[in-house]
């Protein structure tokens, strides 16, 4: 067995981890998707940052944060996706960054198509539709056959990018928050190339337990969030645009601040959440010290298996995300399928069995239930999961 696969299933290993999380008493939270916790450490040096910076104030800021501290930072976010510093800009999250994107794209003439999913977060397929009315575009909306395969995800697009001839724009997501579907992205953006057509990646909950690298996917512009699997505190994300296409994305409404020529032009000038910002160094090293992307996929692939193994096929339950290696990651999602109401499963989880997640609507594949463990979760509320399920069903 290969040392990464071996460690995932080592709960004394990842219980050394789990220590480092204050987790308040109460339901077992296996609703990590949100956001993640941020270990002890950062939490101190956050709060010892807010302290700094209240106590400093501009001083501080003006000298020291925005003349080194913030560029520094910028190249270690860099080096974590392996992009060069200049193709990445700060925001408070995927959202806003994902939004900046759509927003700023500059490449469309009235009459074009832009295309979303199902499965597509619901800002980012309000920007799109944002762009029908002020752009004059059309947009063209898609479902995925459920359940979904590696070949049906693909030939839904292929299949769309034919119908649908004056498509330039699409957004995709890579782990959709609804079911846990891991979408082939590499597939899918060659595809869209074929077809001149640029891709927009929603990468929120990629990023910290898919590794991945951003020329291999063909993707130009994408949106991540910092706040749930790295570790760091909320109000962080940042956009990534490849360098050779950012003349594609306007500077956000006229912005002035930085160069044309600079990523950082692409999104709202604010102040930002600099004790947050300010973590991020630490937040960085504790990421590649518990192995990065690669170990803590592993790890909750492993937690996910657990339960989905075990309750796969059995009458009255229905797993949404298949178990393609290539389509899941740590978040899955079921339902009752003898219950019309999965919102009622999600009390009864709670109540009955003190678990605590929550029900997805939106799929064109129903309703369900989106189950997501974390870096504190244990084998043994695995287990109990499944007899939860087992039983409620």
């Amino acid at each position: 067995m290969p040392d990464n696969t071996r460690r995932s299933r080592d709960e004394g290993f990842w219980q050394t981890f789990a220590d480092r999380y204050a987790v308040e008493p109460g339901p077992l939270n296996l609703e990590n998707g949100y956001f993640g916790r941020m270990s002890r450490t950062v939490v101190e040096e956050y709060q010892r940052n807010i302290e700094l910076i209240n106590r400093g104030n501009s001083v501080h800021v003006r000298q020291r944060f925005e003349q080194d501290e913030s560029v520094k930072i910028r190249a270690q976010l860099a080096e974590l996706i392996g992009a060069p510093a200049e193709a990445v800009a700060l925001t408070r999250n995927a959202s806003d960054g994902l939004q900046s994107l759509i927003r700023n794209y500059n490449r469309l003439e009235p009459g074009d198509q832009v295309l979303i999913g199902d499965l597509e977060y619901d800002t980012v397929k309000g920007a799109m539709r944002w762009l029908a009315r002020y752009r004059g575009v059309e947009v063209i909306e898609i479902e995925h056959r459920h359940p979904a395969s590696f070949d049906s995800l693909l030939a839904t697009y292929r299949e769309a990018f034919v119908r649908y001839p004056r498509l330039k724009l699409m957004a995709l997501t890579h782990v959709t928050h609804r079911t846990g579907l891991v979408m082939p992205v590499q597939a899918i953006a060659a595809a869209a190339r074929e077809h001149g057509i640029d891709v927009i990646l929603d990468g929120a909950h990629a990023l910290g337990q898919i590794e991945f690298n951003l020329d291999e996917l063909g993707i130009a512009f994408a949106g991540y969030n910092l706040h749930k699997w790295i570790g760091a505190p909320l109000t962080l994300g940042f956009i990534y645009i490849a360098p050779q296409r950012l003349a594609d994305i306007d500077p956000d409404m006229g912005e002035m601040h930085f160069p044309v020529t600079d990523i950082r032009a692409r999104t709202p000038y604010s102040t930002p959440n600099i004790p947050a910002l300010l973590t991020l160094p630490l937040v960085f090293e504790e990421h590649r010290a518990m192995g990065g992307s690669i170990a803590k996929g592993m790890r909750l692939n492993y937690l996910r298996n657990r339960w989905v193994n075990a309750v796969r096929g059995l009458p009255g339950i229905e797993v949404m995300t298949p178990d393609d290696p290539r389509l899941y990651c740590g978040i899955t999602s079921m339902r009752f399928t003898r219950h019309a109401d999965q919102q009622v499963m999600v009390e009864r989880l709670l109540n009955d069995y003190n678990l605590f997640t929550v029900a997805r609507s939106g799929a064109a594949c129903g309703p369900c239930i989106r189950i997501t463990p974390g870096l504190t979760t244990t084998a043994a509320d695995m287990d109990l999961l499944t007899r939860a399920l087992t039983e409620l069903r």
